[in-house]
C-alpha cells in the first residue's frame, strides 16, 4: 500500500532539513558564493551610481540563479552518492512526492539565501531592496527557478559532468521566469509606476504553476531512466 503523498513529501523534506542542519554544506556554499558575488559587483559598479541602481535587479537574480545551481547540484549529488535516491525509488511512495519533497527543500534553501541578500544589497548598493513587492517577486521567482531546477538536476546528476551541464540546460528553460523577475524587480527598485511592472506578477505566477505541473509529471520518467 502506497504511503500518502503529503506524508511522503513531509518525510523527504524533513530528511533534507536534518541533513543540512547536521552538515551545513548546501547553505554555507550558497551563501559564500552569493555574498562574494554581490561584493564583486558592488566594487565593479562603485564608480557609476546610476548604473548601479539600474543593474541591481540583474545582480540580485544572477546571484540567486547561480547560487541555486550550486545548491541543486550538491543536493542531488548527495542523494545519488549516498544511495538515498535509489532507496526512495524503491519505497512505495508516489514519484511526485519525491519531487515535491526535493523541490520544497531546494526552494527553502534558495529562498533563505535570497532573503539574506536583500538586506546585504540594501547596504552595499544603497538601494532599498526590502519592500513587500520585492519579497513577492522573490517568492515567485525562486519558485519557478527551483521547480525546473529540481527536475533538471535529477536529470543531469545521472550524466557525466552533470555539475557543469546543469546551468547549461537550466538557464534557457528558466529564462522566462528570470526575465520576468528582473523586469518586475527593476520596476520596483527604480520607483516606476505600479502599472508599468505589476503585470509581471501574474505572468510569474503562471509560469511557476506551469513548471510545477509539468515538472512533477516528468520527474517520474526522468528518475526511471
Amino acid at each position: 500500500m502506497n504511503t500518502g503523498f503529503w506524508a511522503s513529501t513531509r518525510a523527504i523534506l524533513q530528511k533534507d532539513f536534518q541533513a543540512e542542519f547536521r552538515g551545513r554544506e548546501l547553505i554555507s556554499v550558497m551563501l559564500v558564493f552569493a555574498l562574494m558575488s554581490v561584493l564583486v559587483f558592488s566594487f565593479a559598479l562603485e564608480l557609476d551610481r546610476l548604473a548601479r541602481r539600474e543593474a541591481v535587479a540583474g545582480v540580485l537574480w544572477v546571484t540567486v540563479v547561480f547560487a541555486s545551481v550550486l545548491g541543486l547540484n550538491r543536493s542531488m549529488n548527495q542523494e545519488r552518492d549516498s544511495g538515498a535516491m535509489d532507496a526512495l525509488l524503491l519505497a512505495p511512495i508516489p514519484r511526485s512526492a519525491i519531487f515535491a519533497g526535493k523541490f520544497l527543500a531546494n526552494y527553502a534553501f534558495t529562498l533563505f539565501v535570497g532573503a539574506l541578500l536583500l538586506p546585504v544589497m540594501t547596504v552595499l548598493y544603497n538601494v532599498t531592496m526590502i519592500t513587500p513587492y520585492s519579497v513577492i517577486v522573490l517568492l515567485l521567482g525562486v519558485w519557478g527557478i527551483c521547480t525546473v531546477g529540481t527536475l533538471l538536476s535529477a536529470m543531469t546528476s545521472q550524466a557525466r559532468g552533470g555539475e557543469a551541464l546543469l546551468p547549461i540546460v537550466l538557464l534557457p528553460v528558466a529564462l522566462p521566469v528570470i526575465m520576468a523577475s528582473v523586469r518586475a524587480t527593476t520596476g520596483i527598485l527604480t520607483g516606476a509606476p505600479i502599472a508599468d511592472w505589476e503585470g509581471w506578477l501574474p505572468i510569474m505566477a503562471g509560469i511557476a504553476l506551469f513548471y510545477s505541473v509539468v515538472c512533477a509529471f516528468a520527474f517520474a520518467f526522468v528518475v526511471e531512466e
